[in-house]
């Protein structure tokens, strides 16, 4: 088990991390919490403000041998593990609240390093809380001292889906992954950093908008950002491009934006929120555990930590926080915002390690003491339709510093971004009117107010509910291809979608094909194994269907995901098409 800059070897004496001063609780952060805690805002400020207290007493907890910490909701105060009443004593002198527990850390390692690897285990590691060992499996396990086994329906998975947290970008020609956080190198370069299974191709270019426009910069310079294996799933996004600036805004969708102030590890019991590109965007839920062992299917991942948060695809690589100081990029989930979520509904990679390991500078807004919005842009007006797009243009707005760019908004969603004074607005249904109102945004994450409103009609459509994507894209071993395309066809998806695959793939049964619709919802359309395990050729053309949900809308980017389960096999996607 690899050692992490955690909140629990910061309790063991190994590390210490400065204390971050981080103000009052954001509205828009003790709203968010108070919605998907199901608690009033008035204990969900109280709970931020004892959780932030709970990570300075982490701080100065002394060398003092114990099993784990944690973050007690009920008591307001932070918790440890420990073994004998002496270490249970100093634990009180510091503030902290003593447990004791009858097994160690070091019982607890030899433990969790005896747990089998069996291929139906989808992840393991401590729980800190329980003092034992939870191990997560689709079959059944044999009984083990000290290991709670929990049976789980399905594999969590790696969502696909001004350098803005929770904001989207798009890999090249792949579906969109979401922003983590800016950063900077030691001479001044700016980047960003995100999810390691987004950035895994080498010198790829990274984009702002989808369709190969708006270019940010190149992810995984050199071909050594990117980590998607045992070690981590992070990777770094350089930007060059010019226009585009580091920004410590955290996109809330629709809410006040969220200032980082810092960075910090979670831990157990913390209320964390994040943001991504997927709707509902912006999601907040509890730290369940951490230092975790996540088998995804394709790769298996040590250091990882559970939430009850939920997620979609498209949210990979996305923004944690743990009150507004950084703690994760995400990684993956079960990809269902479904009630009650599970306890690992959402996964995310400590961003600390991340910044570590390429020598990062996190890029906060508390540095420069710019706190002065730019005015309201004005003048926005539309240039242009077609039947599933507007273009827009508006007055360039004023800042003290400097204006970086503009966010256009479609009612409380953020439909588009620009570094100029106009933008086109996609994916739009045809026939219809859209009402759009515009922000200005500085370098140090302050928004203006909205422009006065303006409302314009999409063209009428040709009818068409058939859409293709014919870019070739490579099967490989134990990777997953994605092919997005467009849908401007109006209403929800029939009843009855017929998804057309040709490929060339050497072993049919190897492949996981699946359909990702554009609110983050996956279909299976061929599971890994389908037809057994004897190697047949995958040649030509196949035809799927699949029964959508009954709210499932039509318009926007439906993705193909063809994942190749196998080793020593070659093969290429030649074209897909859906009928809507």
């Amino acid at each position: 088990m690899r050692v992490l800059l955690s909140a629990a070897l910061i309790g063991l004496g190994l590390v210490t991390t400065p204390a971050v001063a981080t103000g009052q609780p954001d509205n828009t952060l003790v709203d968010a919490v108070a919605r998907d805690l199901g608690i009033s805002t008035t204990a969900a400020r109280t709970r931020l403000d004892q959780q932030a207290e709970a990570h300075l007493v982490a701080d100065r907890l002394p060398s003092v041998p114990n099993s784990g910490l944690w973050f007690d909701a009920a008591t307001g105060k932070l918790t440890v593990a420990v073994t004998t009443s002496a270490a249970a004593e100093v634990v009180k002198a510091v503030g902290a609240q003593p447990k004791l527990v009858t097994r160690s850390q070091a019982e607890l390692d030899s433990i969790f390093a005896a747990v089998p690897k069996s291929a139906g285990i989808t992840g393991y590691g401590i729980d800190v809380r329980r003092n034992e060992v939870v191990v997560r499996t689709l079959t059944d396990l044999p009984a083990m001292t000290g290991v709670r086994v929990e049976h789980v329906a399905a594999r969590p998975v790696q969502q696909a889906g001004d350098t803005r947290p929770g904001s989207p970008w798009w890999p090249g020609g792949e579906s969109n992954c979401s922003i983590g956080f800016s950063a900077t190198d030691s001479s001044g370069g700016k980047h960003f950093v995100t999810a390691g299974h987004c950035t895994n191709d080498a010198n790829q270019a990274a984009y702002g908008e989808s369709g190969q426009r708006n270019r940010i910069g190149t992810s995984n310079v050199g071909g050594n950002r990117s980590v998607n294996a045992r070690e981590g799933d992070m990777g770094v996004v350089a930007v060059t491009e010019p226009g585009w600036n580091p920004s410590a805004s955290v996109n809330t969708w629709g809410g006040a934006p969220i200032t980082v102030a810092g960075a910090k590890n979670a831990i157990v019991g913390d209320a964390v929120c994040h943001s991504g590109n997927t709707a509902p965007n912006f999601e907040c839920g509890t730290v369940s555990a951490v230092n975790q062992t996540i088998d995804y299917g394709n790769v298996v991942i040590e250091g990882l930590t559970t939430s009850t948060a939920c997620s979609e695809g498209g949210d990979s690589g996305g923004a944690w926080l743990v009150g507004n100081l950084a703690t994760g990029l995400h990684s993956g989930g079960q990809s269902s915002c479904s009630s009650p979520p599970a306890q690992d509904q959402s996964i995310f990679q400590p961003v600390t390690e991340a910044l570590a390991k390429w020598n990062l500078t996190l890029y906060t807004g508390g540095g420069d003491g710019d706190a002065t919005p730019p005015s309201t842009p004005d003048g926005l007006r539309t240039t242009g339709s077609t039947s599933n797009s507007i273009a827009l243009s508006w007055t360039a707005a004023t800042d003290n510093v400097g204006v970086t760019g503009y966010d256009v908004y479609q009612g409380t969603v953020l439909a588009a971004s620009s570094t100029g004074t106009s933008t086109t607005v996609t994916g739009l249904a045809p026939d219809t009117s859209y009402t759009f109102t515009v922000r200005a945004r500085d370098a140090a994450g302050n928004t203006s107010q909205p422009s006065t409103s303006v409302t314009a009609r999409t063209a009428p459509g040709t009818g068409g509910r058939t859409f293709t994507n014919g870019t070739d894209y490579q099967l490989r071993d134990f990777q997953v291809a994605t092919s997005p395309l467009r849908s401007t066809a109006t209403g929800n998806a029939t009843a009855t979608t017929t998804v057309t695959v040709t490929a060339q793939h050497t072993c049919a049964a190897d492949l996981n094909i699946a359909v990702v619709a554009p609110g983050g919802r996956s279909y299976l359309l061929q599971p890994y194994g389908q037809g057994g395990w004897r190697c047949e050729e995958f040649g030509g053309q196949r035809t799927f269907t699949f029964a959508p949900t009954a709210t499932e809308r039509a318009t926007g980017t439906w993705t193909l995901r063809i994942g190749d389960n196998g080793p020593g096999d070659v093969g290429v996607l030649d074209t897909w098409s859906i009928t809507l």
